[in-house]
Formats: structure tokens, C-alpha cells, sequence
């Protein structure tokens, strides 16, 4: 990590430095042995207030923390915290991004130990039910080719029924409870 600590109206005392550099050891440990982390430290005073301002660019992605404090080395400290947070909320991102494009490209491989399921309910369909006349059910039934059966609320008697078309025919029946 290349570190540039510069001072405005400030003198940039080696105590400053050692600081500085020794509270980047944090940031750096985000980016391992990259080369190409810089990072660039202005410390300024502006009347009472000591104002440390960092800049850190890293792996295409561009940081930025400035704060003021009474004491310099609070400033510091407090722009260490936002950095790690800003680079914290970059890396979740990326693993985020990468799960999601990994979980896409998995393919499901058939195995030869896959265990065929027998007179199980695996599948599990919810639809609206409305009180309509069997003729409009019929058109319902009708409107998607590949629907064996419409459920439906028969207008005239208020009770559940099912109509289905029947085999090699074009006739319909229809299920009614007896109840």
C-alpha cells in the first residue's frame, strides 16, 4: 500500500505518520498484498477543529472519509471506521453479486440414485374460486387447451363444482357434491 500524508497549516510529525500508517495496517488487510492500493492523507486545522481527510483507491473502487474532531487522532481514527465500513458494504455486494450469478449457472446433474416419489402429493396449486354459470365455466375450460378440469362456484345451487371434458367426446361433466 502506498500511503501520501500531506499537511495543510499542519507540520506532518513522524508521531502523525506512525499513526497514520499503523491505522491503514486496518485498511490494508481488506486488499492483502495489492500493489495497487494508494492511499492519500490530508490533515488540516481550521480554527479549533483538526480535520483528517482520506482517499483510498483500491481494485477500481474509490474510498472517501473526511471528518473533524478537537483532536486530530480522534479524526483519524473516526475516518478509519468509515472506510472499513464503506469497504465492508463493497465486499457484501460483491458476494452478493457473485451468489446470485453462481446459484444461475448451477446446473441440476441427474444421478442414478435418484429416488422416484409414488403417491405423493408434490405439487400444490391455488386458484380463485368465483360463483359462475356452468356455461362460463365452460368457456374457462375452453380458454387454456391444456387444463383438464376447471374448479368453480355454480351460481344456481351456490355449491363447489368441477367440470372436466370427457374423453373422445366433445361433451362435459360435472362434479357436484350431494351434500
Amino acid at each position: 500500500m502506498k500511503i501520501t500524508i500531506t499537511g495543510k497549516e499542519l507540520q506532518v510529525t513522524e508521531a502523525i505518520r506512525d499513526y497514520v500508517e499503523k491505522k491503514m495496517e486496518r485498511i490494508q488487510k481488506y486488499y492483502g498484498d495489492a500493489e495497487s492500493v494508494n492511499a492519500n492523507v490530508t490533515i488540516r486545522t481550521e480554527k479549533n477543529l483538526q480535520i483528517a481527510e482520506m482517499f483510498v483507491t483500491a481494485l477500481g473502487s474509490e474510498l472517501k472519509a473526511a471528518t473533524e474532531s478537537n483532536d486530530l487522532y480522534a479524526s483519524i481514527d473516526k475516518d478509519i471506521d468509515i472506510l472499513e465500513g464503506q469497504i465492508r458494504k463493497i465486499k457484501a455486494k460483491r458476494e452478493k453479486i457473485q451468489k446470485d450469478s453462481s446459484i444461475k449457472e448451477m446446473s441440476i446433474e441427474e444421478s442414478n440414485d435418484a429416488v422416484e416419489l409414488e403417491n405423493e402429493v408434490v405439487k400444490v396449486l391455488g386458484y380463485d374460486v368465483r360463483p359462475i354459470s356452468i356455461e362460463d365455466a365452460k368457456i374457462k375450460l375452453l380458454e387454456k387447451p391444456n387444463r383438464v378440469f376447471f374448479t368453480f362456484v355454480n351460481v344456481d345451487t351456490g355449491k363447489v363444482n368441477v367440470i372436466f371434458k370427457l374423453k373422445d367426446s366433445n361433451n362435459y361433466g360435472i362434479v357436484e357434491p350431494d351434500i
